[in-house]
C-alpha cells in the first residue's frame, strides 16, 4: 500500500491485514510508536489492531475495550467481552460518540495526526473507521507568573505550553458570547495548530480582513513559534521597529482585545502575538493599569525619555563635541578636553568600541545561567571600563555617556522595540560625526518619515498621533483615571 497519503485523503482500509502492513511502513524506524494486535469476544476471534506514540501518552490508561462499550446500551453484557465488532460498528455509525475523549476517524491523515497528537487509535478488522482516543500525557509547566512582565500590583498568572488552558484564561476573563476564537491548521509535516482570537464588535472590520486574508495564506510553512506567523504576517520586514506586540500575560491579552485587537496562540508555546502594535503601546506596560493615573503617566514619560536617549545620547555626545564645542559651558569644555587628552582615536570611534563591548557584556549576560549573568555583566563592566580609561582607549565621559545609553534602554517594556533603538543609534552617530546637529536632526526626520509611512494591518504605525485621534491624550504617553478611562471604552469612543 502507498504511504504517501499526506495529501490526499485516503479511506482507512478495512482489512486489518492491510493496515497493519500500512502502519509498520509509514513509522518504520520510529520505535517510540507501538503497534500491537489483541483479541477480544466470547471465544476471543475478534481482533483489533492498537496504534500510539510511547512517548506521548500517559503511562497507566484503562482498558481501551471498555472505553468503546460503555456507550452501548447492553453496557453490562458488553462487559463480559461478548461483544462482536459488527456490534461496535453498528452502534457507533448509528448513533456516534458521548464520550468527549473518543473520536471516530475515517481516513488516514486523521488516522496519523491523531497518533502523533498524543492518541491511542483502535483499528478494528473489517471496519472501515477507526476509534481514537485523547490519552496525551506531555509534561508542561504549571501556570506561574511570567519572569519578563514581572508587576507590583496585579495577577500573577502566566500562559504556558498549554493550548487549551491559555484559551480557558482567556475565555475566564472575558466571559461573552462576543469572543471568538477560530482554529487554523498548517499543512506542512509540523501539521502546527494555531488559534486567533478577537472581540466581535469591538475590532474593526477592514482590520480583521486583512489580517484573515493574511493568515490564509500560511499553509506549507513550518511554523513552531507564534513569531513565525507574525514575521510571515507582517507588514515590512525591513523596518526595524516591531509591528506586533508578544506577552505572557492572559490579563494584557484581555486588555487587547477590549481594545479592538487580534491575538494568536499556539500550541506548544505561551507566547502571545497582539495584532497590531503601535508606536506608543510599547511604551506601555500591564503594570501602568494596577497603580494610579498619575504615576503611570509620570513613569510613561519617563520611558519615552529613555528611548530618546538610548537613540541619541552617543550621537548627541559626538555632535557637540566634534562640531558645536562652542554649545558647551566652558568649564565642562576644559574638563572634557583634560579627559580626552591622550585618546588616540575621534570620539565617532571611541564610541562605537565602547558601545561593541557594552553590547557583547548585555549578549553575555542574557546567555549565562542567571545566578552568574547579572554578576558577570556588572562586573565585567566596571573592570572593562576602568581598563579601557587606564589604557587610554576611551575617556571616562565616554564611559558615563555609553553606561547612560545602556541603562536607558532598559527603561523600555519591549525587549523587540528597545532593540530597534539599539540598531539606529549606529547611523545617527555616522551623520553626528559627519554633519554635526544638522546630521542628527535629518536622522531624526527620516525616522519620523518611515514611522509615518508605515502601516500594520491597515492601521498607521503613528495612529495616536494623527490630528482626528485623542488617545494619545487618554490612553498614549498619558493615562487618564480608570473612570474616564473605562468611561470613554464603554462607549466605543477613539477605542
Amino acid at each position: 500500500m502507498d504511504t504517501d497519503t499526506t495529501k490526499v485523503e485516503v479511506p482507512i482500509n478495512k482489512d486489518l491485514q492491510a493496515n497493519d502492513e500500512y502502519m509498520r511502513n509509514l513509522y518504520k524506524n520510529c520505535d517510540d510508536i507501538k503497534i500491537r494486535h489483541f483479541q477480544f469476544g466470547s471465544d476471543y476471534k475478534q481482533e483489533a489492531l492498537v496504534v500510539h506514540c510511547d512517548s506521548l501518552v500517559q503511562e497507566e490508561k484503562s482498558n481501551l475495550l471498555h472505553q468503546v462499550i460503555k456507550d452501548m446500551p447492553d453496557f453490562e453484557a458488553a462487559l463480559s467481552l461478548s461483544v462482536s465488532v459488527q456490534q461496535i460498528k453498528e452502534f457507533f455509525e448509528n448513533k456516534g460518540v458521548s464520550s468527549r475523549p473518543v473520536m471516530l476517524l475515517k481516513n488516514y491523515n486523521e488516522l496519523n495526526a491523531n497518533i502523533v497528537n498524543g492518541h491511542i487509535v483502535l483499528i478494528f478488522d473489517k471496519w472501515d473507521l477507526a476509534l481514537s482516543f485523547d490519552a496525551s500525557s506531555v509534561e508542561k509547566r504549571s501556570v506561574a507568573e511570567p519572569q519578563n512582565e514581572v508587576v507590583v500590583v496585579g495577577p500573577r498568572e502566566g500562559t504556558i505550553e498549554n493550548l487549551q488552558k491559555n484559551l480557558g484564561l482567556i475565555r475566564s476573563r472575558l466571559k461573552t458570547p462576543d469572543l471568538k476564537f477560530i482554529f487554523k491548521q498548517t499543512a506542512s509535516k509540523s501539521n502546527t495548530k494555531f488559534v486567533y482570537g478577537y472581540l466581535d464588535g469591538t475590532v474593526k472590520k477592514e482590520m480583521l480582513e486583512e489580517f484573515e486574508s493574511r493568515i490564509n495564506k500560511i499553509k506549507q510553512e513550518e511554523i513552531l513559534e507564534t513569531s513565525y506567523i507574525a514575521e510571515l504576517i507582517e507588514e515590512s520586514s525591513v523596518t526595524p521597529f516591531p509591528q506586533y506586540r508578544f506577552t505572557e500575560r492572559p490579563d494584557v491579552a484581555s486588555a487587547s482585545l477590549l481594545e479592538g485587537k487580534i491575538i494568536i496562540l499556539m500550541e506548544g508555546t505561551g507566547t502571545i502575538v497582539i495584532c497590531p502594535g503601535l508606536f506608543n503601546e510599547f511604551f506601555q506596560s500591564a503594570s501602568d493599569y494596577y497603580q494610579r493615573s498619575v504615576f503611570s503617566s509620570i513613569i510613561r514619560l519617563v520611558r519615552f525619555v529613555g528611548f530618546i536617549l538610548s537613540l541619541a545620547l552617543p550621537s548627541i555626545y559626538i555632535a557637540l563635541t566634534t562640531f558645536h564645542s562652542e554649545l558647551i559651558p566652558t568649564v565642562l569644555l576644559i574638563a572634557l578636553l583634560d579627559t580626552r587628552e591622550g585618546i588616540p582615536f575621534p570620539a565617532i570611534i571611541e564610541a562605537l568600541i565602547m558601545l561593541f563591548f557594552f553590547e557583547l557584556l548585555q549578549e553575555a549576560g542574557v546567555r549565562l545561567p542567571k545566578p552568574i549573568g547579572s554578576t558577570v555583566s556588572i562586573v565585567g563592566a566596571l573592570i572593562i571600563g576602568e581598563a579601557s580609561i587606564n589604557a587610554g582607549l576611551a575617556s571616562p565621559i565616554m564611559i558615563v555617556v555609553i553606561g547612560l545609553t545602556g541603562i536607558a534602554s532598559f527603561s523600555i517594556p519591549y525587549y523587540d522595540f528597545g532593540f530597534a533603538a539599539r540598531l539606529l543609534r549606529i547611523p545617527l552617530m555616522f551623520l553626528a560625526a559627519i554633519m554635526g546637529g544638522f546630521g542628527l536632526f535629518l536622522g531624526f526626520i527620516l525616522i519620523f518619515l518611515h514611522l509615518s509611512k508605515l502601516h500594520v494591518l491597515k492601521e498607521p504605525y503613528l495612529g495616536t498621533f494623527t490630528l482626528n485621534s485623542t488617545s494619545l491624550l487618554k490612553d498614549g504617553f498619558f493615562r487618564l483615571s480608570l473612570k474616564k478611562l473605562l468611561k470613554h471604552r464603554s462607549t466605543g469612543k477613539n477605542v
